[in-house]
């Protein structure tokens, strides 16, 4: 399976759970919940292409659009580390950064990274990655890091870099 294909799983998959699931129980089998499953099938090529090759304004629409509707909330979307680490999670960080947070714990930043929190403080101590005035690192450094790492473009993996997404 490509990443692209594990994007668009995720996605599906996602939406199935949290949005057609319930549908399909509180319309009681209706079978416009299928021909929902089979949009939202065929929607989430498009969503995943303007995640990864979307000019950066697609790219984040889409991004709070999937967001707001996936893990809707009172509170700031503040997901778990592991959710950092799927795909979704994974293109969200190196696109757009914490969708919410400018300033990042550095275990949260590891998580974007896919390395340890000590690993964001060695990177912090040797200069290669900013602290924030507020604490932690700005998400925009983590960001940055992720699209200027050489795993992004070629899937091989280096010690300084975030590692391939496929063994997470």
């Amino acid at each position: 399976m490509t990443r692209d294909d594990a994007l668009v799983e995720q996605i599906v998959r996602l939406l199935d759970v949290r949005l057609l699931d319930p549908l399909e129980v509180l319309l009681e089998g209706d079978d416009a919940v299928d021909a929902l499953r089979q949009l939202v099938r065929l929607r989430a090529r498009g969503w995943a292409t303007a995640l990864r090759d979307g000019d950066d304004t697609a790219a984040t629409m889409t991004a709070a659009r999937l967001i707001a509707t996936l893990y809707p909330g009172d509170g700031p979307f503040d997901p778990p580390a592991a959710w950092w680490s799927s795909p979704l999670g994974q293109i969200v960080a190196r696109r757009i950064g914490h969708p919410w947070f400018a300033s990042i714990s550095y275990a949260t930043a590891g998580a974007m990274l896919g390395i340890t929190r000590q690993g964001v403080h060695d990177l912090v101590k040797r200069g290669r990655l900013p602290r924030h005035p507020d604490g932690g690192v700005p998400s925009s450094a983590v960001r940055d890091r992720l699209c200027s790492s050489p795993a992004n473009s070629d899937l091989s993996d280096s010690s300084d870099s975030p590692g391939d997404l496929d063994d997470q």
